[in-house]
């Protein structure tokens, strides 16, 4: 794998479990930036603010009396449905983990790959950070696990690459289609067919010549500028950032080369997302074309890029001026997308708080594992992970 190359052998990286090498890693917390009180404090704050404007403003502002009693009127059938749905998308995102993060022996199994993404989903929908509170929650995991931090940091890029690989192709391939007529639609406005595609094709073409870097392109950074002095080193540390995720990029196609069956959870996580909101169409009595469906929730998914915690009033609008834009009735999309964002948000979001005091305990248990073992002691030598 190319994230093995750094260490100059053909075999897996061997990893320390934590409490050995260095007393830096021996002294890491979890990453504050996750769960603290004043953060915590200001984005429930925050999302009641927007989850009262969203379910009683928003509504009256466009002629519903009463948001929650339609939703009360929708098929109940259809909502369990959608339920299933989510859930059958988190499990989509913990096969695509262990696809990525588990190779070989590990302290990490399913339960812990459960802890660790649940943990982070749930980081992500709390925080106003643009997912870089699940990032940095999955990343203390796996190196407390004892994966060395930059193969951590290397297959982090790898899920990453992944993960939105399949929303960019699917921008481009929905977004022209919609556009040409070959796909089904209501009508098919430029701004939110064909920009979208163009957006998606720049950013593959992007990954794919970042991809190109030389593994060493640190070292050659270095040796171009001088090889020393500060205008050296600092070159040096912007070449990093490339570097690294030029590795993950080719470590994430090394991975699409096996087949392995559970990289189709990058699909699974996205496609059971899509057809959540699809089932809230239904359960009202409404039925868009799939491929208006698919566009308007990547569209609106743009909104996650905003500092908003999970992304609230960003993707919920996106969503439904996507909609609106294609023809969709507007206060039906409102309902549907309220009700897709109750299951998208809430379900992960709760048991992901739980998961993550779960998690703390794991490591605690790693932690004394380690403690406890036969020849823990200073100068010992630690056994692998990978």
């Amino acid at each position: 794998m190319a994230d093995d190359a750094r260490t100059g052998t053909g075999a897996p990286q061997k990893t320390t479990p934590p409490g050995r090498g260095t007393g830096r890693l021996h002294r890491e917390e979890m990453p504050r930036v996750v769960f603290t009180r004043r953060r915590l404090l200001a984005s429930t704050i925050f999302i009641v603010s927007i989850v009262a404007f969203m379910y009683f403003v928003l509504p009256k502002l466009v002629g519903l009396q009463s948001t929650w009693n339609r939703i009360e009127h929708g098929n109940a059938w259809w909502f369990a449905l959608a339920a299933l749905l989510e859930v059958l998308s988190f499990g989509g995102y913990i096969v695509l983990f262990r696809a990525v993060f588990i190779r070989g022996e590990s302290r990490i199994d399913w339960r812990e790959s459960y802890q660790i993404t649940m943990a982070g989903l749930a980081a992500t929908r709390l925080f106003a950070s643009a997912g870089a509170g699940g990032i940095a929650l999955t990343a203390w995991a796996l190196r407390r696990s004892g994966l060395d931090a930059r193969v951590a940091a290397c297959r982090l890029i790898a899920f990453m690459a992944l993960l939105y690989a399949v929303y960019m192709l699917t921008l481009v391939i929905d977004g022209l289609g919609l556009y040409s007529g070959v796909i089904p639609n209501y009508g098919a406005p430029f701004a939110i067919t064909v920009i979208p595609a163009i957006f998606g094709a720049t950013v593959i073409v992007l990954f794919l010549g970042v991809s190109l870097l030389p593994g060493d392109f640190e070292r050659l950074v270095a040796r171009w500028t001088g090889g020393g002095g500060r205008l050296s080193r600092l070159a040096r540390r912007l070449a990093a950032l490339p570097a690294t995720a030029g590795t993950g990029i080719r470590t994430a196609i090394d991975l699409l080369r096996t087949r392995n069956p559970f990289l189709l959870g990058a699909v699974a996580w996205w496609g059971f997302d899509i057809a959540v909101l699809w089932a809230c169409f239904h359960a009202f009595g409404a039925s868009p074309p799939k491929g208006v469906i698919v566009m308007s929730y990547f569209v609106g998914m743009f909104g996650n890029a905003l500092p908003l915690p999970g992304g609230i009033g960003g993707v919920d609008g996106g969503m439904i001026g996507a909609f609106a834009a294609f023809g969709v009735h507007v206060q039906v999309a409102i309902v549907a997308v309220l009700a897709y964002r109750a299951f998208a948000f809430w379900l992960p979001t709760l048991p992901g708080a739980v998961a993550y005091l779960q998690l703390r305990r794991t490591v605690h248990r790693w932690e004394e594992a380690t403690a406890q073992a036969p020849g823990s002691g200073p100068g010992a030598e630690a056994p692998s992970y990978t």
